[in-house]
């Protein structure tokens, strides 16, 4: 750590000689409060701050135990020294702060941004109302990542044509029309990442992103529609909102390698396969690792769907499945009896992991099942419901041994219960 007293137990000539790269290597790897006093060392550091291309402004500059007033009063002050102080391109820029409402000064550094070309930037200002954001933050022209967090963007210029070079966007619990949304997707060609979390919008929204490779979908309002995905790599959908339309859409899942589904995504995908009831008529071989988060065991119509696609997706390596199960109800049992898998192996799975386990037999005969059918299985490793107590006796003494006198296809496997942990 570069501190006060460290700067002044070296010489001001040995500070005063070091090469300007170097001097730009220490500033950067200080917090800003710290590298703006770097200027008190000699008359070379002076100004070397100001040209610093990655700025992380985040809540330590205006903590305040006093009143709202008080961080308004240093943000206005930190912000108008750097408006006016700062020299040369920002490269990055990070800004993290918590009870700033409605600011003009907020609207006054995004247009300075704006006309520094930055490439990298993050925006949380979180509070009771969401900041509506300048139109300015639409002629960032060189965007290649853009992380909005607490604001809300209403209007985008008329003559506004994307982002051309924009990589990564992440919104969080924002307020956006569906159709601002919709177009600055579709108008960004090189989009590779999209995080949508906890937003507010209406209607659906058209995903169309030729080269997007990561999507995450987490969101309580609105819904999506996977238009023109055709390089999906890893696809996270917490929602009950997902449109498919048809099984067709399963084509854009092609080079999909992570999945990530809860209850309500993976019926919405199960019911869009339509009059298919076993599993897809065609082969899905890059799907490598398959995570099931919220499955409710007890309703049949989530494990029928699961059933499915763990059998249209028999190319897994990893299979997670977080599982609720609370209760004696044994419909949904009959969907995972061995012959309803006859024609059905897990030839390249190699690692399972059950969370949330109960000892239910609806529990019990999913592993059952994954044990018979996986001959190259590797490693399964069930974590318990963490203070169960009521099974707590059952879980710690019967189940271990129990899983030993399963029947198992593949002669390396290690099945490890994980109580306590």
């Amino acid at each position: 750590m570069f501190s006060k007293h460290a700067c002044q137990s070296v010489p001001l000539d040995v500070l005063s000689s070091l090469p300007d790269n170097v001097i730009d290597e220490i500033l950067m790897c200080l917090p800003l409060r710290e590298a703006v006093r770097t200027s008190i060392l000699s008359t070379k550091w002076r100004y070397k701050w100001c040209r610093i291309p990655d700025l992380k402004l985040d809540y330590k500059l205006w903590q305040s135990k006093v009143d709202k007033r008080s961080v308004l009063k240093k943000f206005t002050k930190i912000i108008y020294h750097l408006v006016t102080s700062h020299d040369g391109p920002i490269s990055k820029f990070i800004l993290s702060i918590r009870g700033l409402e409605d600011s003009p000064v907020l609207d006054k550094l995004i247009y300075f941004l704006s006309r520094n070309s930055v490439q990298h930037l993050e925006l949380d200002i979180s509070g009771y109302y969401k900041h509506k954001l300048p139109s300015s933050i639409f002629t960032c022209l060189r965007l290649m990542h853009l992380s909005l967090s607490g604001c809300s963007i209403q209007l985008a210029p008329r003559n506004f044509k994307g982002f051309d070079t924009l990589i990564c966007l992440e919104l969080r619990n924002m307020t956006i029309s569906s159709k601002i949304l919709e177009n600055l997707i579709s108008n960004s060609p090189l989009l590779d990442t999209l995080m949508l979390h906890q937003n507010v919008y209406f209607g659906i929204i058209e995903i169309n992103a030729p080269k997007l490779r990561a999507f995450e979908f987490n969101e309580m309002e609105g819904s999506i529609c996977l238009k023109s995905t055709p390089n999906l790599q890893d696809l996270t959908l917490w929602h009950k909102n997902y449109h498919v339309g048809s099984r067709n859409h399963f084509k854009s899942f092609y080079h999909l390698e992570y999945l990530v589904l809860n209850g309500h995504s993976l019926k919405v995908l199960a019911v869009a396969a339509g009059e298919v009831t076993t599993r897809l008529p065609f082969d899905l071989n890059s799907l490598k690792q398959l995570c099931l988060d919220e499955i409710y065991l007890r309703e049949l119509d989530v494990v029928s769907s699961a059933v499915f696609l763990i059998k249209s997706f028999q190319h897994l390596q990893i299979l997670e499945i977080q599982v609720e199960d609370y209760d004696n109800d044994m419909s949904a049992l009959q969907c995972l009896e061995l012959e309803a898998f006859s024609d059905v192996k897990f030839n390249h799975l190699r690692k399972f992991e059950l969370s949330c386990f109960t000892g239910s037999d609806r529990e019990m005969q999913l592993i059952k099942l994954l044990l018979a059918k996986s001959p190259v299985l590797e490693n399964m490793r069930i974590h318990p419901l963490p203070d169960y107590d009521n099974a707590s006796e059952k879980l710690k003494n019967e189940i271990p041994v129990l899983l030993n006198t399963l029947q198992r296809a593949s002669p390396q496997v290690e099945v490890v219960y994980v109580f306590g942990s």
